[in-house]
């Protein structure tokens, strides 16, 4: 079976400062309750917190890491002035780029009664095969994989690891498949009842903060971070990511085995 080539987008002006998302085996898909669905105001959910800014504005404090929102000006000294408030603010910028590959698990067995029982199909083992030689070939040293605890995503795990010997796995029960957010615009096939909308968002939104952030100011050197989790996951987080809309996740589609390369750079460049 054939690898898919990659269909590359870039979107830049993201993270602390800039940065880059660049999909692999990425498509925006049509609305899927087939596009006559009535325009719908949403607001977002109380579990997001502040609001986002208005169209067009990019919030720089979007990871809750600007320099100047970690440091207590009540504190300051008056008598040193500007030279020690330059000096804390260097203290906690970040200096290194993270790069976080997201990967949607491979195919799996949709008829299992029970999640233990949706297992890798034979085309899916083979997909999950292919993308951890195509990981192995960037030739980078990744930090670490980060997994979900569901089957699917510990299985495809357990066959991309194979590829990258060294690099250490966590599983998470923050990256578990859910319901982020509801969708706009909704959809006819896929209605969740609203509580599942509530507990899944808050839990996926947590993931989002958790891992999707600029580097720490003690990372000196890149980092290189693989996700292996869902397809609703992934999406959310790409929206969240680049402050699109949360409820338009639904627009993007999202192939089984793809990957999603999200740079988050320190600061901001502009050319």
């Amino acid at each position: 079976m054939a690898f898919r080539q990659a269909l590359q987008l870039a979107a830049c002006g993201l993270a602390g400062g800039s940065a880059a998302v660049l999909f692999s085996a990425v498509a925006v898909g049509k609305p899927r309750g087939g596009g006559d669905a009535d325009a719908r105001a949403t607001e977002p959910p109380t579990w997001m917190g502040v609001l986002r800014p208005g169209p067009g504005l990019w919030d720089s404090n979007w990871d809750r890491r600007e320099p100047l929102s970690l440091i207590n000006l009540r504190k300051r000294n008056v008598e040193s002035g500007e030279e020690e408030l330059a000096s804390r603010l260097d203290y906690y910028k970040a200096k290194a780029t993270r790069h976080i590959f997201l990967i949607r698990h491979s195919q799996y067995n949709v008829d299992g009664s029970l999640e233990k029982d949706r297992t890798l199909t034979p085309l899916g083992r083979e997909q999950a095969e292919l993308t951890g030689i195509r990981l192995a070939s960037l030739g980078l040293k990744f930090n670490k994989i980060v997994h979900s605890s569901m089957t699917r995503a510990v299985e495809t795990t357990d066959i991309i690891s194979k590829h990258l010997p060294g690099v250490s796995r966590v599983s998470t029960d923050l990256l578990r498949e859910g319901a982020p957010i509801e969708p706009d615009p909704p959809v006819s096939h896929w209605k969740p009842e609203a509580v599942q909308y509530y507990e899944d968002g808050a839990r996926i939104e947590a993931a989002f903060r958790n891992y999707i952030h600029r580097a720490d100011a003690k990372q000196e050197e890149d980092s290189y971070e693989i996700f292996i989790c869902h397809a609703n996951v992934i999406r959310y987080i790409v929206c969240r990511a680049l402050q699109f809309p949360p409820e338009g996740w639904l627009r993007l589609s999202l192939n089984n085995g793809s990957i999603t390369h999200l740079v988050i750079r320190p600061k901001i460049t502009r050319s």
